[in-house]
């Protein structure tokens, strides 16, 4: 039930996928520690490594594709809910999306024109000042505004080397009480069905050394 009058809801059909052609048991598979705050991420999901500092680092986040349209699949992404401005170190972001963030990860800040900028540490994140967006603040002042406009959002630094693709389907929490995930990272020797593989693009292909073949994907 989705609210106290009686009523059904069905939901929408997902159509089962299978991600390997090949052999699973030949893959190169590590562990892995997913960060929090992502929501669900399916199988089939280019992971990127958190490369800050301190924080979260070494923990993996969603890959971010190079296209910037505001259509993608990109469950790392925090999109601004205002225009950065210049001359501060803090950006507005939903208050559901500030739980992918830790006090200590580098924060980047990019759009469909301006080139990303790294913002460095984050110190703070206000989740109290608003109740429906909080302000994360990091070290480095913004030199170029990042509009809203211009599909603006905040991730975090290693967000676009992808490290490999996620085996099965995970849930990182997307509140206050996220956790993260434990799962199993592909590293390669394998062939994946390219239709299973969601924010997989060409610079992905490029850092994985991977070849689409037609529906497949071979992974070196």
């Amino acid at each position: 039930m989705a609210s106290d009058t009686p009523n059904v809801v069905y939901g929408t059909q997902e159509d089962y996928k299978k991600l390997y052609y090949s052999n699973p048991d030949a893959a190169l598979k590590v562990p892995i520690s997913i960060s929090k705050g992502f929501g669900v991420l399916k199988m089939g999901t280019a992971l990127a490594k958190n490369d800050s500092a301190s924080g979260s680092v070494g923990k993996m986040l969603p890959y971010d594709p190079s296209a910037i349209t505001g259509a993608e699949v990109a469950p790392g992404r925090a999109y601004l809910v205002a225009d950065s401005g210049t001359g501060t170190a803090s950006v507005h972001v939903a208050m559901a999306d500030s739980y992918k963030f830790s006090v200590g990860d580098d924060l980047v800040v990019n759009d469909d024109t301006t080139a990303a900028q790294n913002l460095g540490a984050i110190t703070a994140i206000d989740r109290t000042t608003y109740t429906h967006m909080a302000v994360i603040t990091a070290t480095t002042n913004i030199t170029t505004s990042f509009t809203t406009a211009r599909h603006a959002y905040a991730t975090i630094e290693g967000y676009d080397t992808c490290v490999g693709i996620l085996e099965k389907t995970v849930d990182t929490g997307d509140d206050e009480n996220a956790a993260g995930a434990l799962a199993t990272l592909i590293l390669g020797n394998c062939v994946l069905y390219t239709g299973a593989l969601l924010n997989v693009d060409s610079a992905a292909r490029t850092d994985l050394s991977a070849i689409a073949f037609g529906n497949f994907t071979y992974i070196k």
